[in-house]
């Protein structure tokens, strides 16, 4: 047995040489950097603010310019057979009624924001992902230290009975029981392990670390404890209410499609545009011919500019406007009630939160006590095992119930935690995200 021990902590320590310590903002700060869901939603901000431009297009002037050439061939008196020519020509629209105009400038201006608050979700989400893994590790890793130090005593109670066997002062049955005893705790050791293990590979995945053969996984530091919480319900919902990247999100989608209902709605209304347009004719003997006169004299050689203004209206619709206008209605709508669903679950989720943290801190006072209690008995009852006066079945009880309480210690300092997390997400916090978790709530 000695000699398993031994050979997992040399492999304990080979692994853990490979892994890099790892800070909570260290953390965060990865996250920002290289986390792929984060990266795409960087991207799709530079769209929007291309489709933004797009939708502008419609209030700005329209404009072409074409260049033509050629060669004039033929016999006519007076002239050689073949006269190259060429000459420019262009055209300048300019929207001066537009009912599209107004709701698609704002519209481009809505769909930049909704891809910023997208940005924001997303960062949103994965910190809080990260800040999970983070704190599981810690955790798990924290119940793994705790039963491998109750398994280190156990083995020094088997040990002691060994010799008192070898003395003949035990029987083969006290030896077999405390062989077992410290047998038990291997599957929870395991357990512990591999939790450890995947909230570590989670952290990578979220920190976008690579994760094949060679990889070097994170190794977070630090310890969880339980640290005292106030929270004011009253206003951090309002700050939720004002604050939380999802609801600015869904007032936005509601927003856009009011302004794209505005932009079909436009189809009722007429439209007028300023034209320009010319042609420019460089002095190369090309003419125009005059309109019924036969006289080679009568044609002119000259550039022209033509300007006006274009008014149109559709007057008969055949549905085409009308339905796409209510259909688009029934999407605003829909925006809407999502919205009010969202607004109306924030109160109770930041109630279910506070009251989460106000049924740990009650645990966590109680538990101290029974902590306390259990410490000392185990303390008597490892002095009494030594004695020869208790039995390894009573030590063995007594050490689990230590073991017990301190890792339900451990299991409410690590459910704040993820309470807390919980409640800076619920309120918007995550965009000024801090390591100090107990600033983030009052």
């Amino acid at each position: 047995m000695k000699t398993l021990s031994q050979l997992s902590l040399v492999v304990m320590i080979a692994g853990t040489a490979q892994a890099k310590e790892l800070t909570l903002d260290k953390a965060i700060q990865a996250t920002l950097d290289k986390n792929p869901v984060v990266q795409n939603a960087r991207a799709e901000v530079e769209r929007a603010a291309g489709q933004r431009l797009i939708l502008r297009a419609v209030g700005l002037p329209d404009g072409v310019v074409g260049v033509a050439g050629g060669n004039q061939g033929g016999h006519r008196a007076g002239e050689d057979s073949n006269q190259p020519f060429g000459f420019a020509y262009g055209a300048l629209v300019q929207p001066l009624f537009d009912a599209r105009i107004p709701a698609s400038y704002r519209r481009g201006n809505v769909e930049l924001l909704i891809a910023e608050q997208r940005l924001n979700i997303a960062v949103a989400e994965q910190l809080h992902a990260t800040r999970l893994a983070f704190y599981g590790a810690l955790y798990n890793r924290s119940l793994a230290g705790l039963r491998n130090e109750q398994k280190g005593r156990l083995d020094q109670n088997a040990s002691a009975i060994q010799d008192r066997y070898a003395a003949g002062l035990a029987d083969r049955g006290a030896l077999a029981s405390a062989q077992i005893q410290t047998r038990e705790l291997d599957p929870r050791v395991g357990v512990a392990q591999r939790g450890y293990d995947g909230a570590v590979l989670k952290l990578a995945e979220t920190m976008g670390d690579s994760l094949d053969d060679k990889a070097e996984l994170p190794e977070p530091r630090g310890q969880l404890t339980l640290a005292r919480v106030d929270v004011d319900l009253d206003r951090e919902t309002k700050r939720a209410l004002a604050q939380r990247s999802d609801l600015q999100l869904a007032r936005l989608l509601v927003k856009a499609a009011d302004e794209d209902q505005r932009i079909i709605a436009a189809g009722y209304y007429p439209t007028l545009d300023a034209t320009l347009g010319g042609e420019f004719i460089p002095v190369s003997g090309i003419r125009r011919q005059s309109e019924g006169s036969p006289r080679r004299s009568d044609d002119i050689i000259s550039s022209e500019v033509r300007f006006g203004a274009t008014y149109t209206w559709r007057v008969v619709d055949n549905g085409k406007v009308y339905g796409a206008v209510k259909r688009q209605r029934q999407v605003r709508e829909s925006n809407e009630l999502e919205l009010r669903k969202l607004e109306a679950d924030v109160p109770r989720s930041l109630k279910r939160i506070r009251n989460d943290l106000e049924a740990i801190a009650t645990k966590h006072k109680e538990l101290l006590t029974a902590t306390a209690a259990a410490q000392q008995n185990a303390t008597i009852m490892r002095e009494n095992l030594a004695g020869g006066i208790t039995s390894p079945l009573e030590t063995r009880l007594i050490e689990n119930s230590l073991l017990e309480t301190k890792s339900a210690l451990a299991s409410l300092a690590f459910q704040q935690k993820v309470a807390l997390a919980e409640w800076d997400r619920a309120t918007g916090r995550y965009l000024q995200f801090s390591d100090d978790s107990t600033q983030n709530v009052h």
